[in-house]
């Protein structure tokens, strides 16, 4: 495969992983001399175990704290501002994340308003400020978005009712991200499914990416081999902790890169679902997953079949556009083994939405990354497909 001329890859995030891995809080918080901290705690965490053990970590090293719990599923401008309000007036030196991308998007959009000011829609967009934000410390408790590692966060419009991308490749990811298997052992299944389902999508469409680069194809690979094979056992026993760090570390992997790369129709079609119906973004993902790859398979049948052995089917002695195909039906299989409901109508879609969800996904184009080019009626015939 020929990739780009002239690329790069970097990732600017110190990742701390392992069982207890947590422990090294303190010592972060020391290096960076940070005594006044500002935590965003998804609001299901207040009682849980990752969030005791860090609230003893940091009394024991003399760290005051506020906390901030406000935080919805694909949180939307007005609880920013709420958030950044109290960690102004908190005068934090320092962001601490506890939560799933949700939360992180959240914190990362307070560390933006803490040193450029503003509202968080002037920032829309790519590179849109100069300064850098908070210091941010992410312990991700979903093993999905890879939000603690990715140069964006996503907050929605309320004015608009549309969700705002906010990039920046140096700025935006977290200084340290902790992946702790504790951090997510009391994730619920369906949670666990639908976040895995994403960060698999992350990789799987990153690798397929007009943008793809041996480098990112390293990272990628390597992301859905975690994941596909310890995604089952860890929606079975979020308390596997071998599958959980699997898990953290391939939805890490696959964050590095798909900021670099791009993505696809999978996540061009979910996003317009969640701007329409209040489906989680990883079950809109997981939805829409088969349909989409399937239309892909004719533009990167090799890569297909690579993906295709993946996700353990044999695929010797087949031709590329054999084991491509194969690969869908391997995708169907793993979202029904994971329980993900296989239409857009079992998660509350709409008919009379089809046409608006299909506009708003050529609008947005992704054909920038897509590996096969997707007309607007294409899309129309992806979502009644899916539907």
């Amino acid at each position: 495969m020929s990739f780009p001329a002239v690329s790069s890859f970097s990732c600017p995030t110190r990742i701390v992983f392992g069982v207890g891995a947590h422990e090294q809080l303190a010592a972060v918080l020391s290096e960076w001399k940070a005594t006044r901290l500002f935590v965003l705690l998804d609001p299901a965490l207040a009682n849980s175990a990752i969030f005791r053990r860090v609230e003893a970590i940091l009394a024991d090293s003399g760290v005051a704290l506020s906390v901030f719990t406000g935080i919805e599923p694909e949180p939307g401008d007005r609880t920013v501002s709420a958030a950044f309000d109290l960690c102004r007036e908190a005068e934090a030196q320092a962001l601490l994340a506890i939560g799933g991308g949700s939360t992180i998007d959240v914190a990362k959009a307070v560390g933006i308003l803490m040193t450029n000011g503003g509202r968080i829609a002037d920032y829309e967009g790519i590179e849109k400020f100069v300064r850098p934000p908070l210091p941010l410390i992410a312990i991700p408790t979903t093993a999905g978005t890879g939000s603690e590692v990715s140069g964006a966060c996503v907050i929605t419009d309320s004015a608009r009712k549309t969700k705002m991308a906010i990039r920046h490749a140096a700025f935006l990811p977290a200084q340290v991200a902790i992946l702790d298997p504790l951090a997510v052992g009391s994730m619920p299944a369906h949670v666990a499914a639908h976040a895995g389902i994403d960060a698999f999508v992350h990789a799987f469409e990153s690798y397929l990416s007009k943008r793809a680069t041996a480098f990112s194809d390293a990272v990628n690979l390597h992301a859905m081999t975690l994941i596909a094979g310890s995604i089952r056992r860890f929606v079975a026993d979020r308390a596997d902790e071998a599958a959980a760090l699997d898990m953290l570390c391939g939805s890490a992997l696959a964050a590095m890169s798909f900021g670099v790369t791009g993505l696809g129709n999978v996540h061009c079609m979910a996003m317009s679902v969640g701007a329409l119906f209040p489906v989680p973004h990883g079950l809109a993902n997981a939805v829409c997953l088969p349909t989409a790859a399937a239309f892909n398979v004719p533009a990167k049948p090799e890569r297909y079949a690579r993906i295709a052995a993946i996700l353990g089917v044999e695929v010797a002695g087949r031709t590329e556009a054999e084991a491509g195909g194969l690969a869908v039906g391997a995708l169907r299989t793993l979202c029904a083994d994971l329980a993900i409901p296989p239409r857009l109508r079992d998660v509350g879609v709409t008919e009379d939405k089809l046409d608006e969800m299909a506009r708003r996904s050529f609008a947005a184009d992704y054909n920038r990354w897509n590996p096969r080019h997707t007309s607007e009626e294409d899309f129309r015939t992806l979502f009644r497909s899916a539907f």
